[in-house]
């Protein structure tokens, strides 16, 4: 009888179909794990700090609160913003925290769980849900703080403000799916962090966080075809009840970032092994 023979031979398993729907696969199965993580690490947060959950507000409230005082000494002059100046400065702060976290969350919960990728083989989508997990947690109470000074400064119940948590899952959406391509890069090199921190406080100038856009000049081409814009303008609009100004520009920037953020989910399923044997 002739032995059996068998060939082995290397697959192509980068297909990105296959990639993705093991990726999603994942997710699904990994939801619990991420839950965990994501609970260990809010009551982490929290667990030793004298003010606990008011740190979600103090970097916000601060900023804001310094463009008031400017503005309101007559040390800076801001154009007319339609809408009381606290009200505007801070969700507009506000809405650009929630952003910048969501870029930042997925490099955080991958660097933060380093030595346990090392270690441990579990999915390794669980870490992006379970950053995902936090975000709409700490959104969701800077929601209501937004509400609240809406009402505070006499704006009253808009029926506009039932549809800003999908503008908050939006941003939360847009700013993961750019910390997905972000995030094997800062596992590289550590200077990314730096760089995005200081970009991130130019952005936040050419972006109408704090002060609209202005009637003419460059600054109103750079602010028009800033893909921030969209995302904080739709949501003070809703916020105050106004009508969205920029709303076609901003489906267009949610419709590209779903196919992104599947690409991104690719990406990071392919390279974060790599990258955690290489260090």
């Amino acid at each position: 009888m002739e032995p059996n023979v068998r060939v082995y031979q290397k697959g192509n398993n980068l297909s990105p179909g296959k990639v993705l729907r093991e990726s999603l696969q994942d997710i699904y199965n990994s939801r619990f794990l991420a839950r965990q993580l994501a609970e260990r690490d809010i009551k982490a947060q929290y667990r030793q700090s004298y003010f606990g959950i008011i740190w979600l507000f103090i970097t916000p409230l601060a900023t804001a609160a310094v463009w008031v005082f400017l503005n309101i000494s007559g040390t800076i002059r801001v154009t007319d913003t339609g809408t009381p100046y606290p009200v505007f400065a801070f969700s507009g702060t506000l809405l650009w925290s929630i952003i910048t976290e969501a870029i930042n969350s997925p490099t955080a919960s991958t660097k933060a769980a380093k030595g346990l990728l090392s270690k441990i083989n579990f999915p390794k989508e669980a870490l992006i849900i379970s950053g995902i997990y936090k975000l709409l947690f700490n959104s969701s109470v800077k929601i209501f703080l937004l509400i609240a000074f809406v009402f505070l400064f006499g704006l009253g119940f808009h029926w506009s403000l039932l549809l800003l948590p999908l503008v908050i899952l939006s941003a939360v959406l847009f700013g993961v799916t750019m910390g997905l391509f972000l995030t094997p890069i800062s596992m590289l090199y550590n200077d990314v962090g730096k760089i995005l921190s200081m970009g991130f406080s130019f952005l936040m100038y050419i972006t109408p966080v704090v002060y609209a856009i202005p009637e003419t000049g460059i600054m109103k081409t750079i602010m028009l075809v800033n893909p921030f814009t969209p995302l904080i303008l739709t949501g003070r609009n809703l916020l105050v009840g106004a009508q969205p100004e920029y709303l076609s520009y901003y489906l267009v920037l949610m419709a590209g970032c779903i196919p992104l953020f599947f690409i991104g989910l690719v990406m990071y399923r392919i390279s974060i092994p790599i990258l955690v044997e290489r260090n």
